[in-house]
């Protein structure tokens, strides 16, 4: 069996068995970790050190939920509310500006799927989609990682929630902050767009 079928059989495995942690159960060689890396794997740039290449590689503990070719996810080792995890690619991006698109795209493509099974699992009906991009936004480790995390009823996570937030200003600021925005766009490089959106303030 080809190891790709292999690693999904396993994971299907791991949901009709649940894994019953011990005090052996994580360690670098335990069941939570992929038995063998693809192909694929082998040919990423993995950074020796970083912690989530190194649970990529099966040298670093992880409780893992979900796995395929290009992607992980598991629990966050710091969660902010039960069953917050991480959905990170195999391959090492610094971070998400410096991530392929269709690395994102493969990421992206998991969380309905495992936002769902979060949220049946902690008896959530709610989650916040996160991604800290750089150190002024809080991001600790560099390695591109989205954030799934179930939300309650009143379980005050994030204290910028109860600030009041204030209307967009439809004025000339707001139209050169538009203006510059696709300007930049247009310097990004693998960006497409051949529309002429022309700049108008809403209602105009």
């Amino acid at each position: 069996m080809e190891p790709p079928q292999r690693r999904r059989l396993s994971i299907i495995a791991s949901h009709l068995h649940p894994i019953t942690l011990t005090p052996t159960s994580l360690n670098a060689s335990s069941s939570i970790h992929s038995v063998s890396c693809s192909v694929s794997e082998k040919q990423c740039n993995l950074d020796t050190d970083c912690v989530f290449c190194k649970i990529v590689r099966g040298d670093a503990p992880a409780l893992k939920l979900y796995e395929d070719d290009e992607c992980l996810c598991f629990l966050d080792n710091n969660p902010v509310s039960p069953g917050h995890c991480l959905i990170i690619p195999r391959c090492h991006y610094p971070s998400l500006v410096a991530t392929p698109p269709s690395v994102v795209a493969a990421m992206c493509s998991k969380v309905p799927y495992i936002s769902k099974a979060v949220m049946k699992a902690t008896s959530s009906d709610s989650f916040n989609l996160l991604v800290n991009n750089g150190v002024d936004a809080g991001q600790v480790i560099f390695h591109t990682h989205i954030h799934i995390i179930p939300r309650r009823a009143r379980d005050c996570l994030w204290a910028s929630e109860s600030l009041k937030r204030q209307p967009l200003k439809l004025d000339q600021e707001a139209l050169h902050l538009v203006n510059n925005i696709r300007q930049q766009l247009s310097f990004v490089d693998g960006f497409e767009d051949n529309k002429d959106h022309g700049t108008t303030l809403i209602g105009s």
